[in-house]
C-alpha cells in the first residue's frame, strides 16, 4: 500500500510531458505509470497541474554564520522549498568565511539539523588556505 497516490499528473520531463500516476511511500516516490491502483491512504486528483523535478540552485548566500540578520539556513531553505527548489549550493561569504576544512564541517553540522532542502556548500580558496585544501 503507498501513502499516497497523485493522480492524472501532467508529467514534465526533457523536453517532453506525458499524463502519470506517481505513487509515494515513505516520503519517496515509489512508482510512476498510468493507472497506478489507487489502494493507497491518500488520494490527489493532479489533473490540470504540472510535475517538474526539484530545481536545483547552484549560488545561494544564506548568511549563516555571522550575518543571520540577513537570513538563515532554516528561512532561506524554507523559502526555498517554497518555490520548488529542493537542493542549493552555498556561496563562503559568511563570517567567519568558509574557508577552512573547520569551517566546512561546521556548515555541514548546522544544515543537518536546520536545513529543509538538500544541500552542499562552497569552499573559498584564500591565499591562505591554499595548502589546506590542495
Amino acid at each position: 500500500m503507498y501513502d499516497l497516490v497523485l493522480k492524472n499528473c501532467d508529467l514534465v520531463n526533457e523536453n517532453c510531458s506525458s499524463e502519470v500516476d506517481i505513487a509515494i511511500k515513505n516520503q519517496r516516490i515509489e512508482k510512476i505509470a498510468s493507472n497506478i491502483d489507487s489502494g493507497s491512504k491518500e488520494v490527489l486528483d493532479c489533473a490540470g497541474k504540472l510535475v517538474i523535478p526539484g530545481l536545483i540552485d547552484d549560488q545561494v548566500h544564506f548568511r549563516e554564520p555571522g550575518l543571520t540578520h540577513k537570513g538563515e539556513i532554516a528561512t532561506e531553505s524554507k523559502a526555498a522549498i517554497a518555490g520548488g527548489v529542493t537542493s542549493y549550493f552555498e556561496m563562503p561569504n559568511v563570517n567567519p568565511n568558509t574557508s577552512t576544512i573547520e569551517n566546512l564541517n561546521k556548515k555541514f553540522d548546522m544544515a543537518s539539523s536546520r536545513s529543509y532542502a538538500n544541500y552542499s556548500f562552497y569552499l573559498g580558496a584564500t591565499n591562505e588556505n591554499i595548502e589546506e585544501i590542495k
